[in-house]
């Protein structure tokens, strides 16, 4: 069976909109884009490729789609043989309600019931369905525990608004961490796997 993972760039107060530049997420109003740019630094770009090398598919939300679909498929190979080669190559699956085509090559339209979906994927054989940034799509999945393990890429910054990840209403869910790094720009890697409901206690 395949693992869904996700990885995403998260502020510290938990904000998730548009950390790669000023244009790629301005919804909302929100005019704090490219926040992540300051602390790319190589440790990051290493951790990354690392992530990305594990992938045999992709799930996309609409939005991270079009940004994606932009960029990659400029990208040859030899430019970038890990994330170029395996975002043009490998099978990705994008949900969305108001694209009915998709122009980049080995994309397919999850349409009707996304979860159910996404549910046959992940029981299909192989290594990991990975989600990159697609906060809508992710959390719909987390609320039925399909996630199942989250890399979380913590700034050191706090934006006070934005689109986040974790949101009110989210269903209570408990982590376990499986791994930590730092990198030498202050960026905080945590690794972690998902563990059911959470229990509780007195102190």
């Amino acid at each position: 069976m395949a693992k869904v993972t996700i990885t995403t760039f998260l502020t510290l107060d938990g904000v998730m909109q548009s950390p790669g530049a000023p244009e790629e997420d301005p919804g909302g109003g929100f005019d704090l884009g490219g926040w992540l740019a300051p602390y790319a630094d190589e440790d990051m770009a290493r951790h990354i490729a690392g992530w990305f090398d594990r992938a045999d598919a992709f799930l996309l939300g609409r939005h991270t789609y079009e940004i994606f679909a932009a960029y990659w498929p400029h990208v040859s190979d030899d430019e970038d043989p890990v994330i170029a080669k395996r975002l043009n190559g490998l099978p990705k699956y994008v949900a969305s309600t108001t694209l009915d085509r998709l122009s980049w090559n080995n994309s397919t339209l999850l349409s009707g019931d996304v979860v159910d979906a996404v549910r046959k994927l992940r029981e299909q054989p192989g290594r990991e369905l990975q989600i990159h940034g697609s906060g809508a799509l992710a959390r719909s999945l987390m609320a039925h525990d399909l996630i199942d393990e989250y890399r979380l890429l913590t700034y050191p910054v706090i934006l006070g608004k934005g689109t986040r990840l974790f949101t009110e209403g989210a269903v209570p869910t408990a982590l376990h961490l499986t791994s930590s790094a730092t990198t030498r720009s202050g960026i905080a890697l945590h690794t972690y796997e998902l563990r059911g409901r959470p229990t509780f206690g007195s102190m």
